[in-house]
């Protein structure tokens, strides 16, 4: 039970971000993770941080074919470090939703 309460939990702070148009599912840091990784550099929290995509063999090797490739975290990390312009495109979302979430927790603290 706790188990598919943890992947809820998850799956509450995800949403999805197209950048270069490519959709990505990007989620929100808890505090926790906020306070760790603070001053960080943003491909820090983009390889951390992001959790799906829609991305073709083809956008890995020119060569591939455009069968869509299943998320895998390795993949994605030797993928994104070459990448540099996603970096700050898929991190500001990212920020900016915690950003939210903590605004939203101080507005609900006041009512």
């Amino acid at each position: 039970m706790s188990k598919a309460l943890i992947e809820k939990l998850k799956r509450a702070r995800e949403t999805g971000v197209t950048v270069h148009g490519h959709t990505f599912t990007i989620r929100r840091p808890t505090d926790e993770d906020a306070q760790q990784m603070s001053g960080l550099h943003p491909v820090d929290f983009v390889k951390r941080f992001v959790v799906g995509w829609d991305l073709a063999e083809s956008d890995f090797d020119p060569g591939g074919g455009p069968e869509k490739v299943p998320f895998d975290r390795d993949l994605w990390e030797a993928w994104i470090a070459d990448h540099a312009e996603y970096w700050d495109e898929l991190a500001m979302p990212m920020l900016d939703a915690y950003k939210a979430h903590v605004e939203a927790r101080k507005e609900h603290a006041k009512n």
